[in-house]
């Protein structure tokens, strides 16, 4: 039939009374919001229960599916053995997903399994339901390094299996929210904690699901959520219908956040095309931001636009700007796409007989042979976001005191080993960090001896 319902929940193992041993009492809120959801899906009757569990196996560029027939799991990490979960999988709805993605060439399926026990992120939710529902199968889904919109896209696939497969199915978007809220708590205090909690308690509230990925990457990271893309695929899940809300709880005091809500799908609403309109936005900042770029962005822009579509390098441009056209100099080009990292290759010392070429050269590498990344496709390219940081001459140092992260990017060297970090960079806010990094990617150990240069760069946007 369809979705009948979709819940934001948490997974605390310690509220589970076999592992608190009475000290779950402290968040008897959250308990008894989940008995409600566990009433609720009850009531529901679901021939299927999907759960997205920030737990369960992750890969940096595929959404991970748990194969086989059968689940376990148990709490014995968590000093619980006894409590035990003997589930059977959804063959059937879980083939009709990987087949859409297939079909999609949606990097999604049941490869790579490395633990099939269940995880807590998982078990936490199921223990809940178990006690009012025994009966259903499940469906377990872990999250990606993808971004938001890939996320996203995922829920619609889930959503078109459900439809096309006629089952009955509750959705359970598994996921803490901030892990610091409070000093005390044993991660620590972010001040983006509780902002974090606040602003997706409020999206719970109005099922304002486009504002879900207006989350920057950094800010999720620095506020130590855990659930955001598990709740990114609920929504999708939901793509194009009008909902029905209730938050039952949120509570904060062990120092991580713990939510929980409802979200009960009320028919089709074509304004809730979320990831549509998100990518529309985007494609529309973009072009202006096209538009605004200088000469050594537009030149990036089209070098990998060429290569991508015509698998030829362009010829360099006439009418370019003498510099680019004499001066020789290293460059990088950088690609974005939704906020995060698609590609990142350049070149330290100039390599070619001027920056022009240099540049139409290292767009191709960044958006096609970076190792860390899927070449970029075709439909990617309105998405993107591309900066050039042309280098200066690299200067010797002495230590890390002649470093400054938003003026001189690094260069660490031991022998034939080196490691290049650019300045001003996400997230990167101190020189010990921005040197440990490029330890790092030059495979350079912490306590290697090495030799520092820093660098300037002028960055076009």
């Amino acid at each position: 039939m369809a979705i009948l319902a979709a819940f934001m929940v948490p997974h605390p193992p310690m509220i589970v009374p076999a592992i608190g041993r009475g000290g779950e009492n402290i968040i008897r809120e959250t308990i008894e919001a989940y008995d409600m959801v566990a009433e609720e899906i009850a009531n529901l009757k679901p021939e299927t229960i999907i759960i997205t569990s920030p737990h369960s196996i992750i890969y940096s560029d595929y959404f991970h599916i748990s194969p086989g027939h059968n689940a376990r799991g148990d709490f014995s990490k968590f000093g619980a053995p006894e409590v035990i979960f003997e589930e059977t999988y959804d063959e059937t709805l879980r083939e009709t997903i990987c087949h859409i993605a297939d079909k999609e060439e949606f990097s999604a399926g049941t490869l790579g399994e490395r633990d099939a026990m269940l995880d807590h992120g998982t078990m936490v939710p199921l223990w809940f339901i178990r006690k009012k529902y025994r009966q259903g199968k499940i469906i377990r889904i872990g999250l990606s390094g993808f971004g938001l919109v890939e996320h996203y896209r995922l829920g619609q696939i889930i959503q078109q299996a459900v439809e096309e497969t006629g089952r009955d199915v509750v959705f359970v978007a598994s996921g803490d929210l901030s892990h610091k809220l409070q000093e005390h708590g044993p991660y620590g205090f972010a001040s983006e904690g509780p902002i974090y909690d606040k602003r997706i308690m409020n999206v719970a509230k109005r099922a304002a699901f486009e504002e879900l990925f207006d989350f920057r990457e950094d800010f999720c990271e620095k506020a130590a959520e855990c659930g955001h893309r598990s709740f990114v695929i609920m929504a999708g899940a939901l793509d194009g219908k009008s909902v029905k809300t209730k938050v039952y709880s949120h509570q904060d005091v062990t120092g991580v956040g713990y939510g929980i809500a409802s979200f009960y799908p009320q028919g089709s609403d074509k304004a809730r095309h979320f990831r549509d309109s998100y990518l529309n936005r985007i494609r529309k900042e973009l072009e202006e931001m096209a538009r605004k770029s200088d000469d050594y962005v537009r030149l990036a822009r089209a070098s990998l636009e060429g290569y991508i579509l015509n698998r030829e390098v362009i010829d360099v441009p006439e009418n370019l700007p003498k510099d680019m056209l004499t001066r020789q100099a290293g460059s990088f080009v950088s690609i974005h796409k939704n906020g995060q990292l698609r590609g990142c290759i350049g070149t330290i010392l100039p390599t070619t007989d001027c920056v022009a070429i240099e540049i139409i050269q290292n767009a191709v590498s960044a958006s096609t042979r970076d190792p860390r990344f899927k070449p970029i496709s075709a439909e990617e390219l309105p998405y993107l976001e591309i900066n050039v940081d042309v280098l200066g001459e690299p200067e010797d140092i002495e230590s890390i005191e002649e470093l400054d992260v938003k003026r001189y990017g690094v260069i660490v060297s031991s022998g034939n080993r080196r490691g290049l970090l650019l300045p001003d960079l996400d997230g990167v806010d101190t020189v010990e960090k921005q040197v440990s990094i490029a330890r790092q990617k030059g495979r350079i150990g912490p306590n290697e001896k090495v030799k520092l240069q820093r660098f300037e760069v002028v960055r076009h946007v």
